[in-house]
């Protein structure tokens, strides 16, 4: 089986939420989600992002309560400690592979959770946050997301915002970001911040889980300049395995589309033709996503990689895409 990294899923967030408001005792070693350890192994997964998630209009202390989905996640670490382990740098994933345990890298989707501060960004770091998503879906003083999204109204998802950038304190951030070894992670950006990402940056930095426009015409997606933008800097985008992401489909529909490992072959052989082999990368957004998905949890994974042999992708090429594409701009920036 190949080995995998996928750059984004929801589940320690989801187990936490559960917990508090409706009681679970379900626990990242085996629940009834998209993702836990059981079925990270039966995917053959070498390393797994694990996003600390808050809705900007849903929490009025954002770094206090990131603090605390943040403990619930070293928690999990110490009561698995025996078959996955947190990394902070590059040779801990090399350590984890030797030892035969599954990496967990931990994760921020929300730039807001920093209050705005840039002592609180490098006690995330501290705390061993290696990647963040600047923006989810509302302007949050780093910047704008590529839609307006407003609570109970359906967002125009073909509309994209080339206009509001980064702030100063989001040139600031990202700036201070990259000299501290954090990943940049551009998925939800707005189209004008991730050119400022471009500017005011030198290394590379993902889209943790953005799939191609060309392919679906949905704001979320990158489109061609993009694509090769982000590739020629080095950087990698994940698949993400959202239906409405994947294929065009009306808002009110949604719910009744198909993630076919058909639908993601399209999107990846758009981006080799675009971007070439080595941007593209996996970002399920398991536990963040609904809808029907072929590939319905982390257990059938290896699905993906004998859709990709059928499709003509050579054995170098499935490499680069579920794990050696990312492990690279992993040992670039995780020192």
């Amino acid at each position: 089986m190949v080995k995998l990294i996928d750059m984004h899923c929801d589940t320690i967030t989801g187990l936490y939420d559960r917990r508090i408001k409706e009681g679970s005792v379900e626990n990242l070693r085996k629940n009834s989600m998209h993702l836990d350890i059981e079925k990270l192994k039966k995917g053959n997964y070498m390393l797994q992002n694990f996003a600390i998630f808050q809705s900007l209009k849903k929490h009025e202390n954002m770094f206090e309560d990131s603090i605390k989905y943040i403990d619930y996640f070293y928690q999990e670490m110490e009561a698995n400690r025996d078959c996955i382990s947190m990394v902070r740098a590059y040779d801990d994933i090399i350590r984890n592979e030797k030892e035969g345990k599954i990496s967990a890298l931990l994760t921020i989707e929300e730039g807001a959770e920093v209050e705005g501060k840039l002592e609180f960004l490098r006690t995330f770091y501290r705390l061993g946050v290696r990647m963040i998503t600047l923006t989810w879906n509302y302007e949050n003083g780093i910047g704008y997301p590529n839609f307006h999204y407003e609570e109970g109204k359906t967002p125009d998802m073909k509309s994209r915002n080339t206009i509001d950038g980064l702030t100063p304190f989001g040139i600031s951030f990202v700036e201070e970001m990259e000299r501290l070894g954090i990943i940049i992670d551009v998925s939800h950006l707005s189209d004008a911040g991730f050119y400022d990402v471009l500017r005011y940056t030198k290394k590379p930095f993902v889209a943790s889980h953005s799939n191609a426009m060309h392919c679906c015409n949905n704001c979320r997606n990158l489109t061609d300049d993009m694509i090769r933008r982000l590739s020629e800097r080095g950087g990698v985008t994940g698949i993400n395995f959202c239906p409405s992401f994947l294929d065009e489909v009306p808002m009110e529909d949604e719910r009744k589309a198909y993630a076919s490992v058909e639908k993601m072959i399209v999107h990846i052989s758009h981006l080799k033709k675009v971007g070439g082999i080595d941007c593209i990368g996996l970002g399920t957004d398991f536990d963040g996503i609904e809808g029907n998905l072929e590939i319905k949890d982390a257990s059938y994974m290896q699905m993906l990689v004998e859709g990709l042999e059928k499709a003509g992708f050579t054995s170098v090429e499935i490499e680069a895409i579920c794990y050696k594409n990312v492990l690279r701009v992993y040992r670039e920036i995780l020192k």
